[in-house]
């Protein structure tokens, strides 16, 4: 285990996964690598980010003839820290994973969880990713610019929804576009969402004015034209989608988000390690590389102490941003 840090989370961001380990014979077992029984939790609902990412790598890993049979559950709540307060309680326990990523980290800043971060064993970030801005196919909302008009005139009326709880991507994301914009971060009528999946139906009924969220959970439905796309957060276009960057739209700011795994503290050194290389395997795989361009998921491979070393250096950040939003 790591030794604890102060952790003051988040900051904005971007996500991801590990394709768990439960090996059988063949190339996963010639590189121990093999671990019968792997679970891997997702602290969020059904069809949110780390769920897609987690159901995504888990495929991928049996694809590649990596493992079989990995067991991916749902435990929601708080913003994924019911999640991480039962992993950190399963001290030592080596076949049991978490996806996460920046929600987490925020997460535990902004509900004071004695469980942090600093208490999991890393195992690597997989991904980053830009979130969209998007609207219903019915919102009267046709542009960025169309948006923006409105959330300057009366920003508390336009309420904002997020998936992911306070101090996470998809709340630091919309704070941060409204500093851009010369709207006051508190005045913000942000609207928190356990997950994507849940976001996803409010935004559909015209429950928010607009909502926030990663990139790869709602291309089904932007491609269907159910979702309006009106930007993307981060420092380029996404390819294949339409729609401007914030800083094209005339706001000075961009974000991304990112995603990895880590498991419960007090793991063997061989247990970390089987957990790692089978992560590090499933990222060489053509399966994964494959899903990265399908999702818009950009590779941000980061194992072991160096990932540990970038979840310090997030807590930091997001401590500081949200001092700096004045939340």
């Amino acid at each position: 285990m790591r030794s604890r840090t102060p952790l003051a989370l988040l900051g904005a961001a971007l996500l991801v996964l590990l394709g768990p380990p439960l090996l059988t014979p063949g190339s996963g077992s010639d590189t121990g690598t093999r671990i019968p029984g792997l679970r891997l939790m997702v602290p969020n609902t059904p069809g949110g980010g780390y769920d897609i990412t987690a159901r995504t790598a888990a495929k991928n890993a049996e694809d590649a003839g990596l493992t079989q049979d990995i067991e991916v559950f749902n435990l929601p709540g708080a913003g994924g820290t019911v999640g991480l307060t039962r992993l950190v309680g399963e001290h030592g326990n080596g076949k049991l994973a978490m996806s996460m990523g920046l929600g987490v980290v925020g997460a535990v800043h902004t509900n004071k969880t004695p469980a942090t971060l600093a208490d999991t064993t890393p195992i690597a970030r997989l991904t980053e990713e830009q979130d969209i801005v998007v609207v219903s196919k019915d919102s009267p909302y046709k542009t960025i610019q169309d948006l923006l008009a409105a959330w300057r005139a009366n920003p508390g009326k336009l309420p904002v929804g997020g998936g992911s709880s306070p101090g996470g991507p998809d709340h630091l994301a919309p704070m941060l576009m409204a500093q851009a914009a010369g709207i006051a971060p508190k005045s913000v009528n942000y609207v928190p969402f356990d997950g994507g999946g849940e976001l996803l139906a409010s935004i559909l009924g015209d429950k928010v004015a607009f909502g926030v969220s990663g990139v790869g959970e709602y291309l089904d439905q932007i491609k269907a034209g159910e979702l309006r796309l009106l930007a993307v957060t981060g420092p380029q276009r996404v390819p294949g989608l339409d729609a401007p960057t914030l800083r094209e739209a005339g706001l000075d700011t961009e974000f991304t988000n990112w995603r990895g795994i880590v498991a419960p503290p007090g793991l063997s050194a061989a247990e970390r390690d089987k957990l790692i290389g089978l992560v590090t395997e499933l990222h060489d795989s053509p399966q994964w590389r494959d899903s990265l361009q399908k999702n818009g998921w950009t590779d941000a491979f980061l194992a072991g102490d160096r990932f540990g070393a970038f979840l310090d250096e997030q807590d930091r950040r997001v401590d500081s941003v949200l001092k700096e939003l004045g939340l």
